[in-house]
């Protein structure tokens, strides 16, 4: 599942105000039952990682150099 399958409403001038998830991850993400608001964000936060985790399979590793030189540019 990619992020083009998601549709973004905006307002008249433009602002992004809502977002349309597909019910395939609507469902993966958002409990069917009722719910504590603390298990909804603990199924969004693993939906989330699950996802990072499946597109890191397909990247390359970087040294650890690299990698902390990589980092320390996100911090500027």
């Amino acid at each position: 599942m990619n992020s083009a399958q998601f549709q973004y409403l905006t307002d008249s001038n433009g602002n992004q105000t809502a977002v349309v998830i597909p019910i395939e991850i609507w469902r993966q993400i958002l409990p069917q039952d009722d719910e504590s608001i603390e298990t909804i964000t603990e199924q969004i936060e693993d939906y989330c990682l699950n996802k990072a985790m499946d597109e890191a399979k397909t990247t390359p590793l970087l040294s650890r150099d690299i990698a902390l030189d990589f980092l320390a540019e996100d911090e500027d």
